[in-house]
């Protein structure tokens, strides 16, 4: 690919905000994962107020973004800028052995290890939950692989994950998209699909803290959208439906994962399930409301005959808009935070 060309401004003010050795290893460490000021502080060795201040020029200068989670603040790079090709370019080309720059992946380690331990602990707590409900259904490996065959292997630019979670989807296809967005509204489970992200070595993806039914990304941003095991949860997955359906691009996909119609009602009591399934009906009707268009669709059954097995559905539609030659220019980013 040729390189792209920049305007002399645009390198100019680039090389200023960075010209300082802690601006440049803050980028270096949010080139690796989001961080917030505490952990940044911690590792950089030095005050609040004096990595806040060098967090705000970059912000001003658009090579970082801000997104907030409740009381406290994440930080990555911006990397819709106009200048991100120019800051990966520099950074790539930091010496790794060089001291400062090894003690400060040592303690991003540590700070990526206490993630892994919260994750864990998170798991710990919820995971005799999870494996009863696993034990109705086929073997989740199964289910990815029907829902890789389902998605092909085209490269698609932006993805979008609804009800993240464990960040699994954003993992799976990661050498599909450019960039991936998971959105969950529960502030544990970002950090259990942050650590899951780390460990699995992802770096073309993020995860934010977002409601289903009004989504903080834009409108018409991306190619694939993805609700996996979710629906179930919601008192009205429809809504959840319109909101995927917004964010696909023309001519982008909606893919849902849930179940099929069925009699457990003990997960509705003890597993907060809203809804025990989904018709083809239901769902193709959503899609048609949502102006999709349904496509293929999936069914993997437990391969038992006890009335207890839940029988596991995929559901594919497509936008049916065709995109117009250099439509994108004059819209939003996908990666833009919209809160």
């Amino acid at each position: 690919m040729t390189a792209p060309a920049f305007h002399l401004d645009t390198i100019v003010d680039v090389l200023k905000t960075i010209a300082e050795p802690t601006r440049l290893r803050v980028l270096k460490l949010l080139a690796e994962t989001d961080l917030t000021v505490s952990e940044l502080t911690g590792i950089l060795g030095q005050s609040q107020p004096r990595v806040s201040r060098h967090l705000k020029l970059m912000l001003d200068a658009r090579l970082i973004k801000r997104q907030q989670e409740g009381s406290w603040a994440l930080f990555r790079l911006s990397r819709d800028a106009a200048s991100d090709v120019l800051v990966q370019e520099l950074l790539v080309r930091i010496d790794e052995s060089d001291e400062t720059i090894r003690r400060d992946s040592e303690r991003l380690e540590e700070v990526k290890q206490k993630r892994r331990e919260k994750a864990s602990s998170y798991f710990s707590r919820n995971a005799a939950s999870w494996d009863e409900i696993r034990s109705h259904h086929v073997a989740d490996k199964l289910v990815e692989e029907e829902l890789i065959a389902l998605v092909g292997d085209k490269p698609v630019r932006y993805m979008l994950d609804l009800g993240t979670g464990t960040g699994r989807m954003l993992e799976l296809f990661s050498d599909l998209y450019q960039y991936g967005i998971g959105v969950d509204a529960n502030r544990e489970m970002l950090n259990v699909a942050r650590a899951n992200l780390d460990a699995a070595g992802v770096r073309n993806a993020e995860v934010r803290l977002g409601d289903v039914y009004n989504l903080p990304v834009v409108r018409n941003g991306f190619d694939l959208v993805i609700i996996h095991q979710v629906l179930h949860y919601l008192d009205d997955p429809a809504a959840a439906v319109r909101q995927a359906a917004r964010a696909l691009r023309p001519g982008g996909r909606l893919v849902i994962v849930d179940f099929a119609p069925h009699h457990l009602d003990y997960l509705r009591d003890e597993h907060a399930h809203q809804r025990l399934g989904f018709a083809d009906t239901d769902i193709e009707g959503w899609f048609r409301e949502a102006e999709l268009e349904p496509g293929s669709s999936r069914a993997l059954a437990a391969g038992k005959s006890a009335a207890d097995q839940l029988t596991v559905k995929i559901w594919v539609a497509q936008d049916p808009r065709i995109e117009i030659a250099d439509e994108d220019e004059s819209t939003q980013s996908p990666l833009e935070y919209v809160a």
